[in-house]
């Protein structure tokens, strides 16, 4: 242990904690996806874990969905105030949560663990993360879709209970769960995020036996007030005044919509406001949002504009505040289904970016395809006949900025810094077979700099009595464009029967059936463009003509360059020089 004389500010030992701190939050992450059962964790990362202090101030986040930040102080903070104050956690206790509307924060398909932390009796810390479960249960298999009616037709709920008691494992809990889940995996993940959890408490428990309680308490309150610090020294730098937005959330997937929503965001000397009163309040369908979900899709974008590389925490937060009407669409109340709850999330982050970005083109660019776009695939294996079930966002391109086009192929921004499954796992796991995974070339989102590229994926189911289930949001309206630039594509897909057929194009559908032979084509948006399309450079242009991400017509119409592929040479025309 550090010499107790030594002074509790002594920098150096500060950093030195607060480093140790933020590793343990990754080693977290890494112990929880190298032990995962399922693709979505493993591969695509869908997942979040870390630490926070007694209070459950978030400490620090592993990198994975963007869409969870945050989420974890809130279940966190739901722990506490169910156990904390009558004394009732324990060494050893992990409590299971995934209520949307309180601790939860997103879907019930996203189930959270929360471990308490002891050193020498004293609460110390909590251990924490939140995964994507295969399946919750619930009606349809993926446990969330697009037509339900009310939360407990979308799984299994947790209610911030206690999977373990003091070290022990409740396992009519754990039988519970089996009796009602329809893949082993999700036992598994469960599993996996034990096994998180106790890295983190082995980590901190340590820190505490060669520092000393004080010593890392002292660290935890440097951490926080250092984020509060960059945060502010951020804001700083920002316009103030008032700031508006408004749109739509397209539909709640049972033929209701579109349902209007919008923010008025004030920046001030000392705070970031975002108010979004006034929108639509909570809908039938599966698009609600809780207050949870609103506060992460905030937290995200307030990154994106004040430091996008800082490391997570609590104090980063302080600044912000956010406002909403009770039992708005994005401050949901029970029992409204939430399944799809991410499209309201998304909405609701996009409206801030709309009203900021001409004011911040160097932070923020031209809108992206703005969907989780959601693909639940499930049947029969055709070498084993045991079921499958794909759960995957997809990927569509992002706006572009001053300076840049926009980036193709990327999820979106509640996804953040994830991963699709890749073809050969999702053939070898799965009854499909891809017969296409490509860019779409469709010279939206045209400009001085172009919208990103999304993506067109084709499954080919191999077995009869497949059931799709999409989600695609941003159907109707498009990727906004930016000083001048156009609007990018809408996200949509089609079905290519066997018998020749063509179905579609449609944006959300529940348990679209497939037979084999028959091909689900996934086409994402491009994002919006940013500038005159008449000031690209007129190389560039060529250069994309033969690149074959704009056509002949499109380069001469759009862009006012003649390109001629034969004889590989091209010309300014004079609609350019006007």
């Amino acid at each position: 242990m550090v010499n107790a004389s030594q002074k509790i500010t002594d920098p150096f030992t500060l950093e030195i904690v607060k480093d140790s701190l933020l590793a343990t939050g990754d080693e977290m992450f890494y112990a929880l996806a190298r032990t995962a059962m399922s693709p979505i964790i493993y591969e695509v990362l869908d997942y979040a874990s870390g630490l926070t202090d007694s209070k459950g101030q978030l400490l620090t986040q592993g990198n994975g969905v963007t869409g969870f930040i945050g989420m974890l102080s809130f279940m966190v903070k739901e722990t506490i105030q169910k156990f904390g104050e009558e004394g009732n956690l324990k060494p050893g206790d992990i409590i299971i949560i995934n209520d949307p509307y309180r601790g939860g924060g997103s879907h019930l398909s996203d189930v959270g663990l929360v471990m308490p932390i002891f050193h020498n009796g004293k609460l110390m810390a909590f251990s924490a993360n939140k995964a994507h479960w295969t399946d919750v249960g619930g009606k349809d298999p993926g446990s969330f879709t697009n037509d339900a009616n009310e939360i407990f037709q979308e799984g299994l709920q947790f209610p911030c209970v206690k999977l373990f008691n003091e070290g022990k494992v409740n396992q009519g809990i754990v039988d519970m769960i089996e009796a009602n889940v329809r893949f082993r995996e999700s036992i598994g993940d469960m599993w996996a995020q034990v096994a998180a959890l106790r890295t983190g408490e082995r980590r901190v428990k340590e820190l505490c036996e060669k520092y000393g309680s004080k010593v890392i308490q002292a660290a935890i309150d440097y951490l926080l007030d250092h984020g509060e610090v960059l945060a502010r020294k951020e804001l700083a730098n920002l316009p103030k005044g008032t700031f508006m937005a408004e749109d739509i959330i397209e539909t709640d997937g049972k033929g209701n919509g579109p349902f209007p929503i919008k923010v008025k965001v004030t920046i001030t000397d000392d705070q970031f406001i975002c108010d979004f009163r006034g929108s639509h309040p909570q809908v039938q369908g599966t698009v609600n949002c809780s207050y949870t979900g609103l506060v992460s899709a905030v937290r995200a974008i307030f990154l994106a504009i004040t430091n996008p590389s800082q490391d997570v925490n609590d104090g980063v937060f302080r600044p912000l505040k956010v406002i909403v009407d009770p039992q708005s669409i994005m401050s949901a109340e029970r029992p409204v289904p939430v399944s799809n709850y991410f499209e309201t999330m998304l909405g609701s982050l996009d409206l801030i970016w709309r009203a900021l970005a001409p004011y911040l083109p160097e932070r923020l660019s031209a809108g992206h395809h703005l969907s989780v776009c959601s693909v639940t695939l499930t049947g029969k294996h055709p070498d084993t006949n045991a079921p499958f079930l794909i759960v995957e966002p997809s990927v569509g391109g992002w706006g572009a900025a001053e300076g840049q086009d926009g980036a193709p192929g990327q999820f979106c921004i509640a996804d953040g810094e994830t991963y699709n499954v890749p073809v050969e796992v999702a053939e070898t796991r799965y009854g499909i077979i891809v017969d296409e995974y490509s860019l779409r070339s469709d010279g939206a989102g045209s400009g001085k700099y172009v919208g990103g590229s999304g993506v067109i994926r084709s499954y080919r189911a191999l077995t009869d009595g497949q059931f799709a289930t999409i989600t695609f949001g941003r159907n109707l309206t498009k990727p906004w464009g930016m000083k001048g630039g156009q609007d990018g594509s809408n996200n949509q897909f089609y079905v290519e029967k066997a018998n020749g057929e063509i179905d579609g194009p449609f944006g959300v559908y529940p348990r679209y059936p497939l037979n084999k032979g028959d091909v689900i084509k996934l086409i994402t948006g491009t994002g919006g463009g940013y500038g005159d399309p008449l000031q690209r450079p007129a190389d560039q242009v060529y250069r994309d003509v033969k690149g074959e991400y704009l056509t002949v017509e499109q380069a001469r119409n759009i862009y006012g360059v003649e390109v001629d592929l034969e004889n590989q040479s091209f010309k300014e025309l004079g609609i350019r020089k006007k």
